[in-house]
């Protein structure tokens, strides 16, 4: 089992869908929060109680730009936030991961999430795999997707482990700083890598 991870607008998704591409299983500890989230999950009812309903759109769903700006100001509420949603979203993966081996349906299966080393959870991997850029571009990035200020684009990018750091757990690593085919160039590089581990699957 393989995880991938990265700061936050660092490219995870592209390279998640190029595995994904080139068939590998990919697990998206993102889209699972995105579920565990949705009104009347477990998860969103101990959220609600805690933040208040002024985070709600509504139709009663959760406005996750109004939270990400609560919690990227408040350590301490961040930590409330992640220590509700890590061990569903862990659970979760665990559970996906044993459906995929009883299957085994994909050679590789890979679980993409950013806080993987933050969270203690990349211990259970065999294989990491670091996505990074320039923090240039990491800073452009952030803040032509959620629409931020540079301020609040680098609080958000601050609140996470730097990239350097996050490269010291990597067996692997993939720039993204430069054009699209050189992304996938590194990326087939490594798939061919994990291709020929003996315990791939597992």
């Amino acid at each position: 089992m393989v995880g991938l991870t990265g700061g936050m607008c660092c490219g995870k998704t592209t390279v998640s869908s190029m595995f994904a591409e080139l068939g590998c299983l990919i697990i998206d500890a993102d889209l699972i929060s995105r579920k565990l989230v949705e009104p009347g999950e477990p998860s969103y009812k101990r959220i609600i109680k805690f933040f208040g309903k002024e985070i709600l759109h509504k139709d009663g769903s959760l406005d996750r730009k109004k939270l990400g700006s609560i919690i990227f100001e408040d350590a301490a509420k961040r930590k409330v936030l992640n220590s509700i949603l890590h061990p569903s979203i862990i659970r979760e993966e665990e559970r996906m991961i044993r459906e995929a081996r009883e299957k085994g349906s994909h050679q590789i299966a890979i679980v993409s999430a950013a806080l993987m080393i933050e969270s203690g959870n990349y211990k259970q991997f065999k294989k990491i795999i670091v996505v990074h850029c320039t923090r240039e571009l990491q800073i452009q990035r952030i803040m032509k997707r959620e629409k931020l200020s540079r301020r609040e684009g680098l609080q958000r990018i601050s609140s996470q482990l730097s990239t350097s750091e996050k490269r010291k757990y990597a067996d692997y690593v993939i720039n993204t700083s430069g054009p699209f085919t050189q992304t996938r160039k590194q990326t087939v590089k490594i798939y061919e890598k994990l291709r020929k581990l003996p315990d791939a699957r597992k």
